[in-house]
């Protein structure tokens, strides 16, 4: 299987990756041979990958990374880098390569301390491998600061560093940095596309990941998620069900509740399945003694641990709550599809009875009206207002229309 396999519905974008690693490869095996290297313009030092939630962003970052780590011996018959099997692609693809590091963040923001870390990181020379890749998966939550850090790296790279960037958009990413990048923009992935992949890399049956991959709008992530994870559909069924339970104001404010208390419920099980784990490493690691008493001068530690933990959760509760938030985007867009005769396929098929009846009830301008309630409940959990007052706003406004 090659690496780039599971880029799903990214024609051009894996023609341009795949051009710029056999340039790659041919300046890395002439510096080898003590050759003379050949143009490669096709390849640059840093790269920054852009497209909305769900395209592959990362993936697609990661299969590049392979390939620029190929060591299989059919590039010298003219295979392409990228052969998914060798050494370099395999350690790469499992994360374990020793010159590829993935940074991916479960807080809020990437501070100056863990930029400069990478910075350093970036000066050094491949240990083993062909090129020194670091894959900076977040790089939308990079602090002004850590970019102004970041920025110097990007302007003066050592010979073999490739830095890898991804993020919503363009936008997301300081001016100066993204100047001095290479620009992929991703789209969201066909829904076929997506299924395929749920079947062939997942072993999913065929209807449930159709019906994963639809419901979730190419969404490659969620829809295996959705396909695999029992509470992930139950907190979906919850979130369908609001639009019928906001007929009086007592059903907006119940309603409400229910949507803040599924998010929370889904950052406590994803901290459960972390914390006690990392909280148990961080003690053995400290010298904890077998009853669990901490030695002297290592309260400082598990205060930070603690600390991280709650930034990681509040992370983690807004991520939910703006999951709900886009599948309830999706329920009235089906709305609007129906009330306005659109052709355009439904992804919420399984509620068809409830599309029908919201449509005939309301209008296109009240339709319209609730999309526009939705995203602004997003943009005010954007600037920090409590989660269960926009979110009661917002239901308050659906029963409006």
């Amino acid at each position: 299987m090659a690496v780039w396999d599971d880029v799903v519905g990214q024609e051009r974008v894996h023609a341009q990756l795949a051009a710029a690693a056999r340039d790659a490869d041919a300046r890395v095996t002439a510096e080898a041979r003590r050759e003379r290297p050949p143009d490669a313009s096709k390849m640059t030092h840093a790269w920054l990958f852009t497209g909305p939630p769900g395209s592959g962003r990362s993936t697609a970052a990661r299969a590049f990374a392979a390939a620029l780590q190929c060591t299989s011996p059919d590039r010298a018959l003219g295979g392409e880098p990228g052969c998914g099997f060798c050494d370099g692609c395999h350690t790469t693809l499992v994360g374990t390569h020793a010159d590829v590091e993935v940074i991916r963040t479960d807080l809020l923001s990437i501070g100056v301390k863990d930029t400069r870390e990478l910075v350093r990181r970036a000066q050094l020379s491949p240990a083993g491998g062909r090129w020194q890749v670091i894959i900076l998966e977040d790089a939308d939550r990079l602090t002004e600061g850590a970019g102004n850090v970041l920025l110097k790296a990007v302007e003066e790279p050592a010979p073999r560093t490739v830095w890898l960037l991804c993020a919503p958009s363009i936008e997301d990413v300081l001016p100066t940095i993204r100047s001095r990048c290479r620009h992929l923009t991703l789209r969201t992935p066909p829904v076929e596309a997506v299924a395929d992949v749920l079947i062939r890399r997942d072993g999913i049956e065929p209807d449930v990941a159709m019906s994963a991959a639809r419901a979730t709008q190419g969404h490659i992530g969620r829809a295996r998620r959705l396909a695999t994870d029992e509470r992930a559909r139950a907190r979906r069924a919850t979130v369908l069900k609001m639009p019928l339970r906001v007929e009086d104001i007592g059903g907006c404010l119940k309603a409400a509740q229910e949507l803040i208390d599924a998010a929370a419920e889904d950052a406590n099980q994803v901290a459960e399945e972390v914390d006690v784990k990392e909280t148990e490493d961080m003690k053995a690691a400290l010298g904890a003694s077998a009853g669990g008493r901490m030695p002297r001068g290592t309260a400082g530690a598990m205060k930070e641990l603690e600390d991280r933990q709650k930034r990681r959760k509040t992370r983690s509760q807004r991520d939910s709550l703006d999951l709900a938030l886009t599948d309830l985007t999706g329920f009235y867009r089906d709305v609007l599809a129906l009330q306005m005769g659109s052709e355009v396929a439904l992804a919420n098929l399984d509620v068809r009875d409830a599309l029908d009846r919201i449509a005939r009830a309301s209008t296109l301008e009240g339709t319209l009206r609730r999309i526009e309630a939705v995203v602004a409940c997003r943009q005010a959990l954007d600037s920090n207002v409590a989660p269960l007052l926009a979110v009661e706003a917002m239901a308050v406004a659906l029963r409006a229309g």
